[in-house]
């Protein structure tokens, strides 16, 4: 008592010098605080409006380069159908029979010409216009076709909405052109009855290139346009490690018709916004270098933390310099109650300086030597009583299986029933040479279910109507348990179940792992107990042994108890087979208890 009185003193006298070192650091660390926290604040909405309006700029800027990209198809769909109303494009598909050959080459002339004068009117969007007369099984365009009149290849492509590449069999990989087809038949759409004219209208990637080149000259952007199970067109001077990267993004993201998102692509935030073309299906897509932009903000927010680190530093380092001749010396005496608390009474403390941390070390080291000894004897002493215990509970439990089968080895021997007297003999063998290895008071959970069906087998020789089932989970048969754990439950189930009743027999023993314990359900079928004698039952359990009690039940319990913990037990309850249940819960040990518990039996 008075060593854990010098203890407790100790380590109070170590809490109060340590307390002014912490109340220093503590008062450091409160005057840094409200700068961080208004300089953070002050740095997020300034970080907030600048994305703000980048995003906003971003999106009209993007949504203005798809809008020039739609009209400048819109022109060529209002060209398209201006041709296909136009007298000579009439005439090419007309139903007479051309018999003045002049006439012929002058209307193709004619509409040669209208087709290339369109074409050329911007530079920067080159169209490429044919039309295809299915009546005169001909085709006019105003530039060199690697074809003449194909009918299957205008049945592919009339599908009344601009296509991306004519579906013709080339490579995914391949850039193409787009392509919209038209007739002003009444038939159905993709349908050509026979007299149809059909005008292409088609432009390059190139031309999108133009347009996105043009874009990323007056920003900071990288547009491109994408749909996904399509090679991507970029702009010409596009860097393609980061559309790469941006493309396996987009592929597992689809963008919605105008959406934005921070993206952080390699590390780096990209500003990624996203708007859809309103005739080709196809997305609009332009990245910016967040990072690159928000650059000043962030540099200027880091130089304030380094700042603010730096100082704290030198706060904190001034404050060791004024009590390095007591901090260290607390910390290891922190640390060395800290092990004492925990159990390791092993620790001493060592200081190479003549000061008054050398006396408290030398009192620190003395008392943890005393209260070593005094735990070291202690526990000696009740694993002594512990081992007596369980040796004289096992001694109990061997004679009461003993008495038992020499009974039955005597009846069938006077019954001359030879078979069961080996059967019983053999097994009486089996089971002394198992019980008398004291070299280990637990087993297997395997080795006691082999007992277990030795024994039932005799059970079943003996009485022919007793059946047993057994079904113990293959990862509980490793577990350790007191040896003849169920041998005795079992025993009890046939004498006091099973024998007492002309229409019964059935025994059925089942196990599981739950919550970290494990449990085994002994049931028969027998006459059973009524709640009042099960409760009176379950109670004698936690009483000391009674003389009308049978010693088997109580054993058990107690040694489950002893090795266990005292929240594993032996219970009692009605049977789902009609009659008696027998619990028998234990704690699963942890690693650390069980290696102990390996170590003290001698495995």
């Amino acid at each position: 008592m008075n060593i854990w009185k010098r203890f407790t003193s100790l380590r109070e006298l170590i809490q109060s010098r340590f307390s002014l070192f912490a109340k220093i650091n503590c008062l450091i660390i409160l005057l840094f605080i409200p700068i961080i926290i208004m300089y953070t604040f002050s740095n997020n909405v300034t970080y907030d409006v600048v994305s703000k309006e980048l995003q906003v700029s971003n999106t009209k800027q993007l949504t203005f380069l798809s809008s020039q990209i739609d009209s400048r198809i819109n022109q060529m769909m209002d060209f398209t159908l201006i041709l296909s109303r136009d007298p000579n494009v009439r005439a090419f598909n007309g139903l007479n029979i051309w018999a003045d050959r002049y006439d012929q080459m002058q209307t193709r002339y004619v509409i040669q010409e209208k087709m290339v004068l369109q074409s050329g009117v911007a530079d920067i969007w080159p169209a490429r216009y044919a039309v295809h007369s299915q009546q005169n099984k001909d085709v006019l365009s105003n530039y060199n076709r690697a074809f003449g009149y194909d009918e299957d290849y205008l049945k592919r492509n009339m599908s009344g909405k601009w296509t991306y590449g004519d579906h013709s069999l080339e490579s995914k990989d391949e850039l193409k052109s787009f392509y919209w087809f038209y007739t002003d038949s009444l038939a159905q759409p993709g349908m050509l009855t026979g007299s149809n004219l059909v005008i292409e209208a088609s432009f390059s990637y190139e031309n999108i290139q133009n347009m996105l080149d043009t874009y990323k000259e007056g920003g900071q952007g990288d547009p491109f346009l994408y749909h996904k199970g399509n090679s991507p067109i970029l702009n010409r001077s596009a860097d393609k490690q980061l559309s790469e990267e941006l493309i396996r993004y987009l592929d597992k993201h689809s963008p919605e018709n105008t959406t934005q998102d921070v993206v952080k692509l390699n590390g780096k935030n990209y500003l990624v916004s996203s708007v859809k073309s309103s005739y080709l299906d196809w997305n609009l897509i332009d990245v910016v270098p967040l990072y690159q932009i928000l650059k000043p903000i962030s540099l200027s927010q880091d130089l304030f933390y380094i700042s603010m680190i730096l100082l704290f530093v030198m706060g904190i380092s001034a404050s060791i310099l004024l009590y390095r001749n007591v901090q260290y010396p607390i910390k290891k005496l922190i640390k060395g109650l800290r092990r004492v608390q925990r159990g390791d009474y092993s620790v001493r403390l060592h200081n190479e300086g003549r000061n008054e941390f050398s006396f408290l070390f030398h009192r620190f080291n003395d008392m943890s030597h005393q209260i070593q000894d005094l735990i070291e004897n202690v526990f000696n002493e009740k694993i002594r009583a512990r081992e007596a215990t369980l040796k004289q509970l096992q001694a109990q439990i061997n004679p009461h299986f003993l008495y038992n089968c020499l009974g039955y080895i005597i009846n069938m021997a006077q019954m001359k029933d030879e078979d069961a007297v080996v059967s019983m003999a053999y097994n009486l063998s089996a089971y002394y040479r198992y019980t008398t290895r004291m070299e280990r008071e637990t087993a297997s959970l395997d080795e006691e279910i082999k007992l277990l069906v030795n024994y039932l087998d005799i059970q079943k020789l003996r009485n022919a109507r007793i059946d047993y089932h057994i079904e113990i989970p293959e990862n509980m048969l490793s577990q350790s348990v007191p040896r003849l754990m169920l041998q005795p439950i079992v025993e009890n189930s046939v004498i006091h179940g099973v024998a007492k009743s002309y229409s019964s027999g059935e025994i059925s023993i089942s196990g599981e792992i739950s919550n970290g314990f494990c449990k085994i359900y002994i049931d028969d079928d027998g006459p059973g107990l009524n709640p009042e004698q099960l409760e009176a039952l379950n109670r004698k359990m936690q009483e000391p042994l009674q003389e009308e009690m049978g010693c088997g039940l109580w054993n058990t319990n107690q040694r489950i108890m002893h090795l266990f913990g005292n929240q594993s037990c032996l219970t009692f309850k009605p049977s789902p087979l009609g009659g008696f249940r027998t619990e028998i819960i234990w704690e699963i040990p942890t690693e650390d208890e069980y290696s102990k518990f390996k170590n003290h039996q001698g495995e």
